[in-house]
């Protein structure tokens, strides 16, 4: 009788989680709005990049596609909050190709062509595999490295903040849209015993390391004598990059909303100490080409 009380306990409990997590998921769609108030005011893109809006909805399609029943069981909540993703970003992408150049309306569309491609081709291939546990194996890999690139993105804004000085290019909302999302999900992933939402190897050794080198990743950036430079030959020069060590540790013990967890977090420590230290507020989302 107990086990059965804990058992409807933990199930409406995972429910709730799940659905924070869709929550909080929108939020983190909808921070890039203002940036596209300013597309469409100005009637030009400027130096925004659409490439985020096309690997954010390769990840959505794939993570989509891993929640169905097809692939996975008891995930349907991670199936929404990435239909509605995908949807954002489709719209995002089609509002940039509107107001974009002609030269990157055609690399614009031969992205998301391409996208198309490849998210027909994983449904196509795994729908191919007769075994349940090896096609969750195949479209959860895929889609733990899409989620990972897509989480190890905020890097490149950690360095830029921490270089600048400055919280202008990381918005406060979307920071912490990241953290609530990733901290729901990681929750969700144990409470379905779920290794591709949560963790891989399931030790917790492992997770305590993570734990232990996000801090000293923050504080030793924190600590660094860093000379005062400018944003514009920051860009120019492409000094800003993100530590190797770093992504290679993530990818080994860590999956996405474990990663997005931590960045979260570091990413709100800075926010509030260069919100102090500076008095500025953040503007638009970092969309800028870098490349």
């Amino acid at each position: 009788m107990i086990l059965t009380i804990t058992y409807q306990a933990l199930t409406v409990l995972k429910d709730a989680v799940g659905i924070a997590g869709n929550i909080f998921a929108f939020g983190l769609f909808v921070s890039p709005v203002p940036t596209f108030r300013r597309i469409i005011r100005n009637h030009s893109t400027e130096e925004f990049s659409g490439l985020p809006y096309v690997y954010a909805l390769l990840n959505c399609l794939i993570t989509m596609w891993y929640g169905t029943p097809l692939v996975s069981a008891d995930n349907i909540l991670v199936t929404t909050v990435n239909s509605i993703g995908a949807a954002f970003q489709l719209v995002y992408i089609i509002l940039f190709i509107t107001y974009t150049e002609k030269d990157k309306k055609v690399r614009m569309l031969g992205l998301l062509l391409a996208v198309i491609g490849i998210f027909s081709i994983i449904v196509a291939v795994s729908l191919q595999i007769v075994n349940p546990f090896s096609r969750q194996m195949f479209v959860g890999l895929l889609s733990c490295a899409a989620l990972i690139s897509m989480f190890a993105s905020p890097l490149f804004i950690i360095n830029l903040v921490i270089q600048t000085k400055s919280v202008e290019f990381m918005p406060f909302y979307l920071s912490l849209s990241t953290f609530l999302m990733s901290t729901s999900f990681l929750a969700y992933g144990i409470m379905n015993w779920d290794p591709f939402i949560y963790v891989w190897f399931l030790l917790p050794s492992h997770f305590s390391l993570l734990i232990l080198f996000g801090v000293c990743f923050f504080f030793c950036f924190m600590l660094y004598n860093i000379q005062t430079v400018s944003l514009q030959s920051l860009l120019l020069q492409k000094k800003v990059i993100c530590p190797l060590v770093t992504i290679t540790f993530l990818l080994k013990f860590q999956v996405p909303n474990g990663i997005g967890t931590i960045l979260g977090i570091v990413q709100l420590a800075l926010y509030f100490n260069y919100k102090e230290t500076s008095g500025e507020e953040s503007r638009d989302p970092l969309i800028v080409s870098y490349a």
